[in-house]
């Protein structure tokens, strides 16, 4: 099968498209034939290098849509189990359960939880296989696209505002770095649970894109300080939670822009991992300051059957062929991505 590998770390030329051996479904797996995979700041970070090995030569993608192509031992095509055939999109979070694990449980470097596409192989290529439990059938009328472009992006937002972040209809939200996947989609979860939302972004075509999805309020953090503004927006109040992907650049800012009682979640550091906190802002406010990765199953089934009902709608900046991996990194890596890349074997 065709995939785009890379056996090294480094920048966007380690990728190439190469021919590989299929892989074949273990027990409680299944294989999928893979018609769309989207792209996440997660496959430059396993690109450059993590904390941990990754298997080499490496596959990444964890937003993977496709057709059940063939089923691994103890799997039933009948009752209780999955038709070939089947069109599906992939939880990419394995073993979620483990967040959920007993104080006298695994530490953190023994944790099974693991990701489709980091831990494992993943979904840009032209098969890929996965856990039968992590399957959603496809409604008709869906586009594989739309399924995998909304998977990891959406699952995480939903998380962060209404599990971490317990969002209440009538709350004030801030969405940072709010051109990015699961900015995109957390702007448009915010609106529909009833929330005024605030947002950054960059650049004024930007500003429109995230005001189209639903934001109340936009800024432009290349034209304005967005922590003095909202502070004037909100009379002096500051929001109720924010939802931060962005880290560094933005932290201080984000306490600044916190009310009384805020939380402050962070799922992410695509700005730099190394962050400085004023700790008077912190105890004067009550500030809550809480970290998320991805959601439950229960959370990921819940929000993808918004997105096939049409209530919510993931954001694709552009379809691409699997050959173009390597410019797909390199788009995203540049920050000239308003949504989801998809790739498509």
């Amino acid at each position: 099968m065709r995939a785009a590998i890379f056996s090294e770390h480094g920048g966007p030329d380690v990728i190439r498209i190469g021919e590989i051996e299929a892989p074949e479904p273990g027990p409680g797996e299944v294989r999928i034939a893979v018609r769309a995979a989207a792209l996440n700041h997660l496959d430059l970070w396993a690109r450059r290098g993590l904390p941990f090995e990754i298997p080499m030569p490496h596959i990444g993608g964890s937003d993977v849509a496709g057709v059940v192509d063939a089923l691994g031992a103890g799997i039933d095509e009948g009752s209780g189990g999955v038709a070939l055939g089947t069109r599906v999109v992939v939880d990419p979070a394995l073993n979620y359960e483990w967040y959920r694990r007993p104080r006298s449980g695994p530490s953190i470097k023994e944790a099974p939880f693991r990701v489709l596409g980091e831990h494992t192989q993943g979904g840009l290529a032209e098969y890929c296989v996965a856990p039968v439990g992590n399957l959603m059938e496809i409604p008709e009328g869906v586009s594989f696209e739309s399924a995998a472009a909304a998977a990891l992006t959406f699952i995480t937002a939903w998380h962060a505002l209404l599990g971490r972040g317990g969002l209440s209809p009538g709350e004030t939200v801030l969405v940072t770095g709010a051109s990015g996947g699961v900015s995109t989609a957390a702007v448009q979860i915010a609106k529909l649970s009833g929330a005024r939302v605030y947002a950054v972004t960059s650049g004024p075509a930007n500003v429109e894109k995230v005001k189209a999805l639903g934001a109340d309020v936009v800024y432009d953090r290349l034209e304005v300080d967005f922590s003095r503004e909202l502070w004037r927006d909100t009379e002096k109040q500051g929001v109720d939670l924010i939802v931060d992907s962005v880290g560094e650049p933005m932290w201080e800012g984000c306490l600044r822009a916190l009310g009384v009682g805020g939380r402050l979640v962070s799922y992410g550091g695509t700005g730099g991992p190394a962050v400085t906190s004023d700790v008077r802002a912190i105890f004067w406010k009550h500030l809550s300051i809480l970290g998320t990765t991805m959601g439950p199953p229960e959370d990921f089934r819940r929000v993808m059957k918004l997105v096939f009902e049409g209530r919510l709608t993931p954001v694709i900046h552009e379809v691409m062929p699997l050959e173009e991996t390597r410019r797909a990194h390199e788009l995203l890596e540049a920050g000239e991505v308003f949504g989801k890349l998809v790739l498509v074997p």
